[in-house]
């Protein structure tokens, strides 16, 4: 059971984050139905590109988007149990999970591609990186010492 209250805080954090995590992997299928963000991105950078070759390198991201997203849930749901479960090691491992998502998070926005441009437009890139605004706070949160009152 979760002692403090920064600790129920961090929970409260983290589930956001999983949350966000699961928004962050659907809006690249909710493009390709609606707005073709991905596609037109890489339209423009490889303007060589036949129909059938941008939409093999945007259904290629959808499934490395898709790992990715797969796994957040997956360490999201894991550190949620450690903390719960008031383990030793919950701390640094939210902590290490924190670094490797975010890492994640600005590979996807930062990395350039052959073009010249950034691999996934903007807007995806971005919505990769909002489950690190959660993790920060829950990391925040859970390193926070209780007050001695």
């Amino acid at each position: 059971m979760t002692n403090t209250r920064h600790e129920r805080m961090a929970i409260g954090a983290m589930y956001t984050g999983l949350g966000l995590t699961v928004v962050a992997t659907t809006v690249p299928y909710v493009d390709r139905a609606t707005t073709h963000l991905l596609a037109d991105h890489i339209r423009a950078g490889y303007p060589t590109y036949t129909q059938a070759r941008v939409g093999s390198a945007v259904s290629t991201y959808l499934v490395l988007l898709s790992v990715i997203g797969a796994l957040g849930v997956i360490a999201w749901l894991w550190t949620i149990w450690a903390v719960k479960a008031d383990k030793r090691w919950a701390r640094p491992a939210a902590t290490v999970m924190f670094v490797l998502g975010t890492s994640l998070g600005l590979t996807g926005l930062l990395t350039k591609d052959t073009s010249g441009a950034t691999g996934l437009p903007p807007a995806l890139g971005w919505a990769g990186m909002a489950p690190s605004l959660a993790a920060l706070l829950a990391v925040m949160l859970l390193w926070r010492r209780p007050r001695l009152v």
